[in-house]
């Protein structure tokens, strides 16, 4: 039998209101794992514990580096409340970790049960003395090569090889939100993003066939399986535009196309987050990215938009966004060579600063409605968990 042990994050400030969170969290733990009663979850006083058997372990370390609301995670040793087998258990740690090519250590102590006779500087001492006295390790408390982390809780618990979580809030605790998911690497990191503020994500993908390829639809699916992993699952909604962007080209200024194009999508959206209960619009625009994402452009989109419209990447800069899409696991699939709609018909000299007048006016006369209507009743909807595509009901 193998103990996971999880740090919970901010959620612990929440005072009257952290068993709510605390539910939800374990409630989104267990989803990782659906009928697989053979992985023991439970959460005692700011900590999360995994005990199953070795055979489990990859399962438990895919949830614990997904799952959102937790600082930190390490497998444990799981010794009693006895001081020499808590310096036995150091020691043997040590060992391992001298094998591994560590040079200098440190203990450090942690005594949440106060009915321990010895407090935690004197935890760390005893635990070490051993590795000291023998030379195994030299000691270095400022900058060492490995740590012994000792929790002395109803059993102590010991690790060495600490892992960082994703922090943030439980999916589900902040409401609901549909994501515009495109290809890029923008929008998959906005929905992360969000997610980690505790909000479920679904989202809808605007698909303009032939002119963008079945490539780029599985692009955006895929993308949409790697962030359902943070998110318990992902909803993606596929809507098929090629008429409402043919219906842009034949009746409007070309310098107004990706702005109108836009537009369009933020109604479809607006239908979609209807029927599904969404509270909020979610996109990963960045202000001053691209020419859509002027101040005056932004402000046309978001007239369009039937409910809050939320962008979490806007004062971000495109590094600070790679950096955030390598670490989800994002940005290989991003940067495949396969464009979005909104790429194939930009135009050569779009509009900067669009007026919110004149927009509507140029919107209202393509008449383009009934188009957006019919593209959203025939949409296709393809449901992801757990970082892969769920089977069709």
């Amino acid at each position: 039998m193998v103990t996971y042990l999880a740090k919970l994050g901010e959620l612990t400030l929440k005072g009257s209101n952290i068993k709510q969170f605390e539910k939800k969290l374990l409630q989104n733990a267990r989803s990782y794992f659906k009928d697989n009663d053979e992985i023991k979850i439970s959460l005692r006083a700011g900590r999360m514990y995994f005990a199953a058997e070795e055979s489990h372990c990859a399962e438990i370390e895919f949830c614990l580096e997904h799952l959102v609301g937790i600082t930190g995670w390490a497998k444990t040793l799981v010794v009693e409340k006895d001081i020499e087998a808590i310096k036995n258990a150091a020691y043997d740690l040590c060992v391992q970790a001298a094998k591994n090519g560590a040079k200098t250590f440190k203990c450090d102590s942690r005594r949440a049960d106060k009915s321990f006779p010895l407090d935690s500087y004197a935890i760390s001492r005893a635990a070490a003395a051993r590795v000291h006295d023998e030379k195994l390790l030299a000691v270095d408390v400022h900058k060492p090569d490995v740590t012994v982390y000792i929790e002395v809780r109803e059993k102590v618990f010991m690790y060495t090889d600490s892992q960082k979580g994703a922090r943030g809030l439980p999916v589900g605790v902040s409401g609901h939100g549909l994501l515009l998911l495109s290809g890029g690497i923008d929008s998959p990191v906005a929905g992360w993003r969000m997610m980690r503020r505790g909000m479920k994500i679904d989202a809808v993908y605007f698909h303009s066939y032939p002119y963008t390829s079945d490539e780029a639809q599985k692009k955006v699916e895929d993308l949409a399986a790697t962030i359902s992993a943070y998110g318990v699952s992902v909803h993606l909604h596929i809507v098929g535009f090629t008429q409402a962007q043919m219906q842009i080209k034949k009746s409007s200024p070309e310098s107004w196309s990706t702005l109108l194009l836009r537009m369009c999508m933020m109604s479809v959206a607006n239908k979609i987050a209807d029927r599904i209960g969404a509270q909020c619009i979610v996109t990963g625009e960045s202000l001053g990215q691209v020419a859509s994402q002027t101040i005056e452009n932004m402000a046309v989109t978001e007239m369009m938009a039937a409910y809050p419209l939320i962008r979490p990447l806007v004062g971000m800069d495109k590094e600070e966004i790679i950096a955030d899409a390598v670490r989800i696991g994002t940005y290989d699939t991003s940067i495949l060579p396969y464009e979005d709609c909104c790429v194939l018909f930009s135009p050569k000299h779009p509009v900067l600063r669009a007026d919110k007048d004149e927009a509507k006016k140029i919107y209202d006369a393509m008449q383009i409605e009934p188009l957006l209507e019919e593209a959203f009743e025939k949409r296709e909807i393809k449901r992801f968990w757990d970082g892969r595509e769920a089977p069709q009901a």
